[in-house]
């Protein structure tokens, strides 16, 4: 036998949508699941903590969404790390494993300490599968298609925020609070725990023909610290894109923990508050698809502008309107604007960061994003006790119209040309 041709390395793995469509398609069932686990706390969890737990304060209530929004930051970074170092596939695997006994702590808890402590397990198990199902996409599908593969990453994620939140919005009204809603739960954990651990595959591999193809022989190798610093604050685009996912995710938090309350307290039933707490995330779900593609065709920095102004617009009418018409027209159009965005500035920290530190970079806006989480529900909750519902809603429309603004005079585009 020759030594030669049994040592010769393997093929390199081949980059595109079409090439890798049947992992491509799994990770986006994946990701659904993952969504799904968020969502069965959407409608459900600020109403349990009022009318279970007894909390009467929203600065005390949405301590859950503050746990969840802070430990999936941290670990965002951690997973980011982690990938680049290890691989993808194991720190996947891992998540859902963290994953497993939240919806049976929801179902069983008698304080509301066990509540926070199942967030913080959904934060971990949120940061290490969903930040490695977008990076594996990335990998998949290399430079061309890289606005198409996160719009349809976030698309599955998020459409099934929107479907477990009306679904449990429903169950809620017909069978209580618990523990219908958190089953739901409990058999996405399973399923995403089975399919990942027996049919997903490894793409680090990917990354690194990427790299190859780019012309760096060997892929430059960057500090996970230098990695950091540059995503968060020496590089005008990558930090512009990491404040607007901040400042995104913080209007996030307030439509979760508060919208909910504040729909509640204008009168509107379980059913009618499920609607709107769907809408939102199913137009983010549905529109981000053509949004990442689009990106792909005319950038990433008109579509990021426009979505954040679009969002900020938004959040004011839900603040100063009445009516389920008029706050449904307002969940649709926060929706739209959440759609331009959120793929849009995956694709553009994807499009600066090398292949050899994606994942780092990645992780690093994801945490700066999810923090907005955490900081968001402190804040808000706050604002809300001290000055009111439809102050607070109205001075995150605010922001979030500013936050805009920012990546207007920051940040350059990003899409690779050709």
């Amino acid at each position: 036998m020759d030594a030669t041709a049994t040592s010769a390395p393997p093929p390199s793995p081949i980059l595109g949508l079409r090439a890798n469509a049947g992992q491509f398609a799994l990770l986006v069932v994946v990701n659904a699941l993952v969504g799904g686990m968020v969502g069965q706390e959407r409608t459900v969890l600020p109403l349990l903590a009022r009318d279970v737990f007894g909390l009467g304060g929203l600065a005390v209530a949405m301590t859950f969404v503050a746990a969840f929004g802070i430990t999936k930051a941290v670990t965002n970074l951690v997973a980011g790390a982690l990938s680049d170092r290890y691989g993808r596939r194991p720190v996947l695997i891992a998540g859902w494993l963290v994953g497993l006994p939240v919806p049976i702590l929801l179902i069983v808890a008698p304080e509301w300490a066990w509540v926070i402590a199942a967030n913080v397990l959904l934060g971990i198990n949120q940061g290490l599968t969903w930040s490695t199902t977008v990076v594996m996409k990335v990998d998949l599908v290399g430079p061309a298609r890289r606005g198409l593969a996160t719009g349809l990453n976030e698309a599955a994620g998020y459409g099934a925020v929107a479907v477990t939140a009306l679904a449990t919005g429903w169950l809620a009204g017909s069978a209580g609070l618990r523990p219908a809603p958190f089953l739901l739960g409990l058999a996405y954990a399973l399923l995403g725990l089975g399919l990942s651990a027996a049919l997903v595959r490894e793409t680090r591999a990917h990354a690194h023909a990427e790299g190859r193809a780019a012309g760096a022989t060997p892929p430059p190798s960057l500090p996970f610290r230098e990695a950091f610093l540059r995503t968060s604050v020496r590089d005008p685009s990558l930090s512009a894109a990491s404040q607007a996912g901040f400042v995104n995710n913080l209007n996030d938090g307030m439509a979760w923990g508060v919208l909910p309350v504040f729909w509640a307290s204008a009168g509107l039933g379980l059913p009618e508050i499920g609607l709107l707490a769907a809408a939102y995330p199913a137009v983010w779900a549905i529109a981000q698809i053509p949004a990442g593609a689009w990106s792909d065709r005319i950038g990433r920095k008109p579509l990021i502008v426009a979505g954040m102004l679009i969002q900020g617009a938004a959040i004011v009418l839900i603040a100063i309107g009445s009516g389920v018409a008029v706050w449904l027209v307002a969940a649709i159009a926060l929706g739209f604007g959440t759609a331009l965005v959120y793929p849009t500035l995956l694709a553009a920290v994807a499009d600066v960061a090398d292949p050899s530190w994606r994942a780092s970079a990645i992780g690093t806006y994801r945490l700066w994003r999810d923090l907005g989480f955490g900081v968001g529900a402190i804040v808000v909750g706050l604002l809300a006790d001290r000055l009111g519902l439809p102050v607070a809603i109205g001075l995150v429309g605010a922001l979030t119209a500013a936050s805009g603004l920012v990546v207007l005079g920051r940040m350059r585009e990003t899409r690779p040309l050709g």
